[in-house]
């Protein structure tokens, strides 16, 4: 029973790092309705530049701009290629998305090689005891921060004018437009916002008990995929509890493996699209998801 709730634990830790990512892709759908595959490519970059960069200036300091790294990319990718394109379809964008993610993970792959670079992260391999569980410091401080941050992202988004032109833009950007809501300022800025916050997810995928920044974070990020689609890519409420449920799935599939290896080596990466799929069977807009309408 032990075993159970210290997966528990580390479940819902990561399910949080993973509401962070998905977040990302909640947002830059509301926003400009395009599904950002070059996503985890942006979070590798502002790991690594973390990574890079956390034995001259330490931690914090190199958190920070590998924060405003990843921002700074994702605002670039916005800028001058989905606003370029601004008269294409969402379909033809998504397609845009995963060419500027290959080119920015080939490149990152060919910097990284086969290195693992230390996140210089405070954690290490500590362990906090809570009565009889064992839990890594790591987990709990991805926890404890994630929580931090998205309560303020939705205190932020509910109730500042930032927030208020943001999901006006995405209800109706024609009338938006015509209220003096600057589209192009509000999508830049959510790009940019996606960015950083997938830096603050990606920094606890690569701490213990992962060794650190390799050049495969990126693709570890994208897993993070079938919990947006699970809770709803238009929905920041869907993105939260699908990266709690996506997270708790994968760690307890990870933890009992050796249980279930009658279905196979692998079931842990497998798991997510499982429980995707069987959601969507029951309702093909996520959990949270806006259900459109056919007009007759």
């Amino acid at each position: 029973m032990d075993q159970f709730f210290e997966l528990l634990m580390s479940g819902l830790s990561l399910g949080f790092v993973y509401a962070l990512i998905v977040l990302g892709f909640a947002l830059i759908f509301k926003a400009s309705r395009v599904i950002n595959f070059a996503h985890g490519s942006v979070l590798l970059i502002g790991v690594y530049v973390i990574a890079r960069t956390q034995r001259d200036l330490g931690f914090l300091p190199a958190v920070l701009i590998g924060m405003a790294a990843a921002a700074v990319v994702a605002l670039l990718i916005q800028v001058l290629l989905i606003q370029q394109a601004h008269g294409a379809s969402a379909d033809v964008l998504t397609i845009l998305t995963l060419g500027v993610n290959i080119v920015l993970a080939t490149e990152m792959t060919r910097r990284i090689g086969d290195s693992v670079l230390p996140i210089g992260d405070p954690w290490k391999d500590h362990i906090v005891h809570i009565g009889s569980l064992a839990i890594p410091q790591a987990r709990v401080a991805a926890a404890v921060v994630a929580i931090v941050l998205l309560v303020a992202f939705v205190a932020v988004f509910k109730f500042s004018e930032w927030g208020l032109a943001m999901r006006s833009a995405a209800e109706d950007g024609e009338t938006a437009a015509l209220m003096g809501i600057r589209l192009g300022r509000v999508a830049g800025g959510v790009w940019a916002l996606a960015g950083a916050l997938a830096t603050i997810g990606g920094i606890f995928l690569t701490t213990f008990p992962t060794p650190g920044v390799d050049a495969n974070v990126g693709l570890v990020a994208l897993a993070a995929f079938p919990a947006a689609v699970l809770g709803g890519l238009d929905s920041v409420a869907g993105a939260i509890v699908g990266g709690l449920v996506i997270g708790v799935v994968v760690t307890l599939v990870g933890g009992y493996q050796s249980d279930i290896a009658f279905l196979g080596r692998g079931l842990q990466d497998v798991a997510p699209y499982v429980v995707m799929l069987l959601v969507l069977l029951v309702r093909p807009s996520g959990l949270f998801g806006t259900r459109e309408l056919p007009r007759v």
